[in-house]
């Protein structure tokens, strides 16, 4: 890589792009491409093949489609998402897209050259906020909304999720254990909080509480 650093930026507000650019430029970056909308933001991509992509979550098209395709079709592009977007599905669906990093369009542009930088040397570019709920996930410790089919809600660690949903697939405490690499009494000990939480008598009780969630995915 030479001593320049390309980027394509892509977003459908031009006076954002403006401000990108402007602020990127008087730094030793190049901004070689600029796109709208997710098809062209891909295309520019393909064309100039950057260094950097930095997309616009909620341009036309989807950012996160657009970076999907880039991440597929070019491994050696760092894809950071540029948004003011905090929601951590946005956070999660982009990481899982492929995207190196995840910042808010309010830093100081200042902070945005030095986290491109640090993307390009293989560090993580994350608002403080988001990473934090990074690590929560990882360590199950994030929380979710679990609706219930007498229509209250109980909120449930990921952690805590993951041994109710294992335990509705039928799963012995040994075999939840096994599967999460966990000991049988950390099991016992989240049941335990599952159970305080639901306000059940039981396991079987718990289960009965539940509400199916939308595509086996876990609760928001």
């Amino acid at each position: 890589m030479s001593d320049r650093v390309t980027v394509v930026v892509a977003d459908d507000h031009v006076p954002a792009r403006a401000g990108v650019r402007a602020a990127l430029e008087t730094g030793p970056f190049d901004v070689v491409g600029e796109a709208h909308d997710a098809s062209t933001a891909v295309a520019a991509a393909l064309e100039h093949r950057p260094d950097i992509c930095l997309f616009d979550i909620h341009m036309p098209g989807g950012g996160i489609a657009a970076a999907g395709q880039v991440a597929a079709r070019l491994p050696g592009t760092a894809i950071v998402m540029l948004t003011v977007s905090r929601d951590g599905d946005d956070f999660f669906d982009a990481l899982r897209a492929g995207a190196h990093g995840y910042l808010l369009k309010d830093m100081d542009p200042m902070r945005l050259r030095h986290a491109l930088h640090g993307v390009l040397a293989g560090e993580a570019a994350l608002p403080r906020a988001l990473a934090a709920r990074l690590v929560d996930r990882f360590r199950g410790r994030e929380v979710h909304r679990v609706p219930m089919a007498d229509s209250r809600c109980a909120m449930l660690t990921s952690r805590e999720w993951e041994v109710l949903d294992l335990l509705r697939d039928g799963l012995t405490t040994r075999q939840v254990a096994e599967r999460l690499f966990l000991t049988q009494a950390t099991i016992r000990s989240h049941v335990a909080s599952i159970l305080r939480k639901l306000k059940a008598p039981d396991r079987a009780a718990a289960l009965r509480l539940l509400n199916e969630p939308p595509d086996g995915r876990s609760p928001a």
